[in-house]
Order: structure tokens, then sequence, then C-alpha cells
């Protein structure tokens, strides 16, 4: 039997969503995909998907309205859906990651689970409705999949779940030589973006989620903005929509070797035409970074990868 996509008269997408796919000229396609793929339930697929994952990807909005990103990480099993509406997580935020001081009964959520060894994704957003001292729980209000041209595959190893041992935080509003290294040297990054409110109708909250590249897509262009190119995607786009109604973002960036993790927000402003997108292969347009606030925070995160395994279509001769 086929699998009920959505149901409601209002579209899945916001003012901000349909303002780029309009700009794209796929808003009509969009429309008809998204009302087949976007849910207001997460199908079983999906749950058994989040059931396996031993980490997870979360965006956020503090209260003076920064997003953020973070990262979610428990043994297995962790990520559990009582009720194909309801996601539980039994996990506290890492030490020195903004989210705990975020994570509270009533707040929007997105939640990206991502296996990065099988390339596979999936997208949630929610509403917390209910926090505890390990956990909290999670009511779904839109569902969806994501393809997986862009992911690096990497295999984890999960080393320490307790993370009894203090870690060094560094606060910044500039980024230090570290933190640059960090960003020039990655091939994945994560981005939270929110349009709230009831302006936002069906489609309001926060979103997360994922970009990748060749290592070094992202240039560093001074100590507090950095700018990286936008691939062909599904057209959906969530991310830019949010940033055309709402131009602030957060952004985290791992270190897979050494188990930092770099939390940033700011805003971000989409370059659409000229010459500078052409500097970066494949690129169809560019989003630029501007630094606001930042932490670093040394190895915080209890999960070690492999080196990672490029995307096949990152091996094109576009992308090189």
């Amino acid at each position: 039997m086929a699998i009920p996509g959505w149901t409601q008269t209002e579209s899945p997408f916001h003012a901000g969503e349909l303002a780029i796919q309009t700009r794209m000229g796929v808003q009509e396609r969009m429309n008809a995909q998204g009302r087949r793929a976007i849910r207001d339930f997460m199908p079983d697929q999906h749950r058994q998907f989040f059931a396996q994952l031993p980490y997870v990807i979360v965006g956020t909005v503090d209260p003076l309205g920064s997003p953020w990103a973070s990262i979610l990480v428990g043994e297995v099993g962790f990520l559990s859906s009582p009720n194909d509406r309801t996601l539980q997580v039994r996990a506290k935020p890492l030490y020195g990651d903004p989210l705990a001081n975020i994570l509270s009964q009533s707040i929007d959520i997105g939640i990206l689970g991502i296996e990065l060894h099988t390339r596979r994704r999936n997208r949630m957003n929610g509403i917390v409705t209910a926090t505890h001292k390990d956990c909290f729980e999670v009511l779904v209000r839109q569902s969806f999949g994501n393809c997986n041209k862009y992911i690096q595959a990497r295999m984890f190893t999960l080393v320490d779940v307790e993370l009894a041992t203090p870690r060094l935080v560094h606060q910044f509003t500039t980024l230090d030589q570290a933190g640059q290294v960090t960003i020039a040297a990655a091939d994945t990054l994560f981005i939270a973006s929110a349009y709230q409110g009831e302006s936002a109708g069906a489609a309001s909250g926060v979103d997360v989620s994922h970009r990748g590249g060749n290592p070094g897509f992202v240039r560093v262009d001074d100590d507090r903005t950095f700018t990286l190119p936008d691939f062909a995607g599904n057209c959906l786009f969530n991310t830019f929509g949010n940033l055309e109604v709402n131009p602030r973002a957060g952004l985290l960036f791992v270190d897979f070797e050494k188990g930092d993790l770099l939390y940033l927000t700011g805003t971000a402003e989409v370059i659409w035409q000229g010459d500078e997108i052409a500097t970066f292969p494949g690129a169809e347009r560019l989003l630029r970074f501007h630094l606001h606030r930042g932490h670093r925070v040394e190895k915080s995160l209890p999960l070690r990868w492999s080196g990672p395994e490029i995307s096949p279509v990152l091996l094109q001769e576009t992308f090189q």
C-alpha cells in the first residue's frame, strides 16, 4: 500500500521556499513532489533508520534568535519512536554545546538523521513536547528523505559515550588560526536555519541540513567571513528558502580525526549571479557566511571516523 503524502490543503512550503522555487522555475514541480514526499509523520522506514543511528544532527534557535547546529551521540537505540509522530531522544548535549542552554519544552527543532558510511539521510522538523534529565521528545511537523549526492562516506567508532573528561571550550567573535584551518580543510558541514511563527504556516520551524564538497571546498575570506558553493540538489530549497526570509544561520564543523567541534552562528547571504561563482567548480550559486559568535570545543565528540570516501558525484570533472 502506498504511503500517504502531505494531506493538508496548505502548501508544505512557506513563502521563502516558494519564492526561491519560483525564481528557479521549479515551483510547480516541487509542489507536486513535496506533496508526495513530505509528511506530517515518520514512515516506518524512517523510524527504523533513526533507531539504528549512534548520532544525529540537531538545529535549534536560541533566545536571541540565533540558530545553532549541534550533534547528539548515544548508543544505538538512543533514538526511538513510540509512534509515527513522536521521536524520543535519550541523550544530553555534549560538553560546551550551545544546545545545553537552548533545549526546553515548546521550542522548534530540526533533526537530520545521517549515516555517513551508507550515505543515507532523512530529515524531520518538529517541536519539543517534553524534556527530562537525560532525554526529550519531539512532535513531528514534517518528515522527508534527502538525496545522497554530496555525502563523503566514512565509518565511525564510538569511543566514549559518558564524556566524563572536561574539554576546553574557546568562545570567540572572530576565527582564530585553528578555526580557519578546520573550515578550510572541511569536506562536510551542517547548517541550521529557521522561519518561525504564524506567517510561516504549516512549514514553520527549524531546519538543519548537510553540505558536502571536495576537501577545501569552503573558502575562508577573513576572520569573520567564509564562502562555500551550492551545487545542484533536490530543488526543495529549504535552507535558502529560510534565508530568503530570515538571514540568520548556524553552522557546525566536525574534526572527524580529533573529535573537535566548531559551532558558529551568524548571518548568511546567497550570491545568485556573478563571475565569482565560476571560481568554485560545480557551483550554481554561493553561500557567504558572516560570523557573529562561535564556540570551539576540543575533543568533545565521542566518535572517530575513518578518512573520507569522496562522493562519486564530486569526482566528476566539473567538480575538479
